[in-house]
């Protein structure tokens, strides 16, 4: 691999790693302000952004963990290294903000069926604007990671930590429609909308985590993109048999290519290798496997007719 391809993966691993502590350290320093606002005004809504926060501490250390290891290079065990962790990761984190919604239900259910006063609100309010900030600044870095790495992982965690900039608004929204207007329910309704809202998010996570660990192919227009770098390079007659399939940020691509049967072996890899230059120059993050096959007759009929 050239230098400047091995310079790119290393710095793409530095910018998850960092993204994956300064996901750690937001979700702690959230957690210390919401349990001060809780004990402060007993609002249910910002229970559920803690317990939101609490969850996303849990699943930010599960993402920290995997993509350490989805990082490690390919061993004797794992010939294809170790990305289907980043998915693993993705999996798991829906199962915490499965359960962080479930728990946001119930307590909002709670507070509706038993209405309680909510003071203090000020402070709640200001509470849930740093932590706007703070989350905000935290996603907009993660999506930069995103642009540079395709992590599956740090998407996973943009996606949710990207919610939970909107739960916090919808808090102050609740805490300052209760301060005018006294309406002892506003606070569990939206408690119960943020708990549908988490729902939401982590069946996006699902199914993106369930297509990598499933190995889905490529969208069709990025198969067909392929399809036409191959065809592109001369010698080549055909296409055939492709098959591609994601590993964390590790792409992988098998295709066989038509060639004439005549042609020398030398020839042929020549041709294959070309074709394997220009697919990685597409897709730097790809490791691709080309098979030569002799052109059936009809592709061949075809060349000599030309």
């Amino acid at each position: 691999m050239p230098n400047n391809e091995l310079d790119k993966v290393a710095e793409n691993e530095r910018l998850m790693r960092r993204a994956t502590y300064s996901a750690v350290t937001v979700a702690c320093i959230l957690i210390l302000l919401k349990v001060w606002a809780y004990l402060a005004t007993g609002s249910v809504a910002i229970l559920s952004t803690l317990v939101d926060s609490l969850l996303d501490l849990g699943a930010s250390a599960i993402n920290l963990i995997a993509v350490r290891h989805a990082l490690t290079p390919a061993d004797h065990d794992h010939r294809f290294g170790h990305g289907k962790a980043e998915s693993l990761a993705g999996l798991f984190q829906s199962a915490f903000i499965v359960g962080s919604a479930i728990f946001v239900g119930l307590q909002a259910i709670e507070r509706m069926a038993n209405p309680a006063p909510i003071t203090a609100s000020s402070i709640g309010i200001g509470v849930m604007v740093i932590s706007i900030i703070l989350t905000l600044s935290l996603v907009l870095y993660q999506r930069y990671v995103i642009r540079k790495t395709h992590s599956t992982a740090i998407s996973a965690d943009a996606l949710h930590y990207a919610g939970d900039i909107l739960v916090n608004a919808s808090v102050i929204v609740a805490l300052i429609l209760y301060s005018k207007f006294q309406f002892a329910y506003i606070d569990g309704i939206f408690a119960i909308a943020i708990a549908i809202y988490i729902c939401f998010n982590a069946w996006s996570i699902i199914k993106q985590s369930f297509s990598d660990l499933m190995d889905e192919e490529l969208p069709d227009s990025e198969r067909q993109k392929i399809k036409d770098i191959a065809m592109s390079q001369d010698g080549v007659l055909g296409v055939h048999d492709l098959r591609t399939r994601t590993s964390g940020q590790q792409l992988f691509i098998q295709l066989h290519l038509d060639l004439d049967p005549t042609m020398k072996l030398v020839r042929a890899h020549a041709i294959s290798e070309a074709v394997e230059e220009a697919i990685l120059t597409a897709f730097p993050n790809a490791e691709a496997l080309i098979h030569q096959d002799p052109a059936p007759e009809s592709l061949l009929r075809g060349t000599h007719d030309a």
